[in-house]
């Protein structure tokens, strides 16, 4: 594998999550890493946790709350929130966010109360 890897966004297809869609660039087997995606949250995002997975999400486009462990926090373009592992979490609103994933995104690693 090279030394970089680049992802054209507007070139993958996008999967449903419990967030509602996703375009996820840099997954691949070989590389574990980190990986990035540009995420349209529904209305109605699912609640769920990471047992592995750190994700870092910066707010893009639109606005709404964060519920970050039962704590319900306002977001709005250009905020950040770090989701450690174990954090219950979901976003509320209609918004398209960057999800950064670290270590690189793992479909088994999504857990539901």
């Amino acid at each position: 594998m090279s030394n970089f890897m680049i992802a054209e966004f507007d070139r993958l297809e996008a999967v449903s999550c419990p967030c509602g869609s996703s375009r996820r660039a840099f997954v691949d087997r070989d590389n574990p890493t980190a990986t990035m995606h540009i995420v349209d949250i529904s209305k109605d995002s699912r609640l769920h946790y990471h047992k592995k997975l750190t994700e870092i999400y910066l707010v893009l486009e639109g606005s709404g709350r964060m519920e970050l462990d039962g704590e319900i926090v306002p977001v709005k373009p250009m905020t950040a929130i770090l989701i450690k592992p174990g954090c219950r979490h979901r976003a509320v609103g209609k918004m398209r966010i960057v999800n950064t994933c670290i270590p690189a995104f793992d479909p088994a690693d999504e857990w539901f109360d």
